[in-house]
């Protein structure tokens, strides 16, 4: 009581993400590059930026170099279904968390033509990342999900619910798995 709801632990977060290498996937993406450039306040040991999208990931790595100049970046471009690829980035960087906001999240563009690769990649490759984090022994696992995962009407939301199931499922396992449900967020790719 008394306290801004939003206001951030920033104690908290310091002692939480500094000098520990945190992952963030979708980091080319607008939720994505906020997350690093929040990230990059506490002052990580390396923050690991992936994505599928080679120019989106150029534009986040060239602003955080630029922000942040002592900071340690890897920029990986790959894709989350690929198993071989994701656990060969967890076992060489051997990140301590893993913020994982990478999701095709276009309501309409996911509908009917596209709905199979809203399935494969926000499904599917919540538990290819995620199978791969335990594997790994990554500390936590950040799924960052969506508001219209509660009872789904559309492919988007559905796609995320499956995603939210997958990290129930691995939790236990030793990696710690925490579900975040975002709103639209003004500004955003996609938002309405």
């Amino acid at each position: 009581l008394g306290r801004d709801p939003v206001e951030l632990d920033s104690a908290g977060l310091a002692e939480w993400l500094g000098n520990r290498v945190v992952m963030v996937t979708g980091a080319g993406g607008s939720i994505g590059a906020e997350l690093t450039r929040q990230i990059a306040r506490y002052r990580p040991a390396r923050l690991v930026l992936f994505d599928i999208s080679e120019a989106a990931l150029y534009e986040v790595q060239t602003a955080r170099a630029d922000a942040f100049p002592q900071l340690p970046l890897v920029a990986i471009v790959g894709d989350v279904k690929h198993a071989a690829l994701v656990a060969d980035v967890l076992e060489r960087e051997r990140p301590n968390v893993i913020f994982h906001a990478g999701a095709y999240k276009h309501v309409p563009l996911m509908e009917e033509l596209n709905a199979w690769q809203a399935v494969r990649n926000n499904a599917f490759g919540t538990w290819v990342l995620g199978r791969a984090a335990v594997e790994a022994r990554v500390e936590k696992f950040v799924l960052v999900s969506t508001d219209k995962a509660v009872n789904p009407t559309n492919v988007m939301g559905a796609t995320k619910r499956l995603a939210e199931i997958a990290c129930q499922t691995l939790q236990g396992g030793g990696t710690q798995f925490v579900l975040v449900r975002f709103g639209n967020v003004f500004g955003s790719a996609g938002s309405v």
